[in-house]
């Protein structure tokens, strides 16, 4: 049986796919990457060896677990943003002493039911699991906390907060703020570095990232009935310095007709639907964005290549 899982609002899909094609430039949300292919083949690219930033993230994690742990401390909830396979929460709970419980968020619910209940198998003792179901990107309403919670942290790691454009960075960690008032964030973030390094992550060898790009498409296909041909789509992904973010696009081949709820779209060649931006930062930058949000920015976690780091911002009453 899957695992019981709470279900916000379904995912505006349908609206935002229509105004992505009708808008110029054409752009979409990267939440939509994450139906149960989508999260599959994102679990692939975290496992290539060209995508250092789970492998650094997890290194940090994994070395820095018992800190993280007394950060925490005994009697905490903690709440995952973004949860996908539930990994980056192991080296945490194997730490801490006695988390009350833990509340995993993600869009794709399959996918999570199914991590949710491997979670806790793995942890039937330690930990309550609870996975919500829903776009973590709008203020959902989490369960009330029960008596035994002390505070309620909150973990975003992956670097997930590169998907946003500046502006609504600064929205969500407001956002975030509030739902957290009295505890903490730890948040993850990729960093600036050699652009050759971002480029082969985005542009892997096995084609793992273009056929989570192009995934995309075919699961407007498959949910909205769209045509989309994906054969004359093509991976695009560079590195933007001035805007320190990769990009992410799905580059049209030749002239094409897409139909979709009533109505045709044309896209011509050269024309691109922007997939996702990834935002890098500086240290400094982050603690700065982190203040303008109302967090107090405190210890800062790296892997001795600073490649890829983790922020602990308390959320003060």
């Amino acid at each position: 049986m899957p695992f019981a899982a709470e279900t916000a609002m379904p995912e505006p899909f349908l609206s935002d796919m229509v105004r992505a094609l009708a808008a110029a430039p054409h752009s979409l949300s990267p939440k939509y990457f994450y139906d149960e292919q989508g999260s599959r083949l994102f679990d692939r690219i975290c496992e290539l060896p060209e995508y250092y930033p789970t492998r650094c993230e997890m290194s940090v994690l994994r070395a820095c677990a018992p800190d993280i742990a007394r950060h925490i401390g005994c009697d905490a909830e903690i709440v995952e943003y973004g949860a996908g396979s539930l990994h980056k929460i192991r080296p945490i709970l194997d730490a801490l002493d006695g988390p009350a419980r833990y509340l995993p968020i993600d869009i794709s619910g399959e996918h999570l039911g199914a991590s949710a209940r491997a979670l806790q198998e793995a942890y039937p003792e330690e930990v309550l699991v609870i996975p919500i179901v829903g776009d973590y990107t709008e203020d959902l309403a989490l369960p009330a906390c029960p008596p035994r919670v002390k505070r309620r942290i909150g973990f975003f790691p992956g670097s997930t907060l590169g998907n946003m454009h500046p502006a609504e960075a600064l929205r969500f960690l407001r956002m975030l703020r509030g739902q957290l008032r009295g505890g903490a964030l730890l948040l993850g973030v990729d960093l600036i570095k050699d652009p050759a390094i971002l480029h082969a992550a985005y542009n892997d060898s096995q084609g793992v990232t273009a056929a989570f790009n192009l995934n995309v498409l075919a699961r407007a296909n498959r949910e909205l009935g769209t045509d989309f041909d994906l054969d004359a789509y093509a991976h695009c992904a560079f590195y933007n310095a001035p805007e320190h973010r990769v990009e992410m696009h799905l580059m049209c081949r030749r002239p094409q007709e897409i139909h979709l709820d009533g109505r045709c779209f044309r896209m011509s060649q050269g024309d691109t639907l922007h997939t996702e931006n990834s935002y890098k930062f500086t240290i400094g930058g982050l603690r700065t964005l982190a203040s303008e949000a109302g967090f107090v920015p405190a210890t800062v976690w790296t892997d001795p290549d600073r490649m890829f780091s983790l922020h602990w911002l308390e959320a003060r009453g």
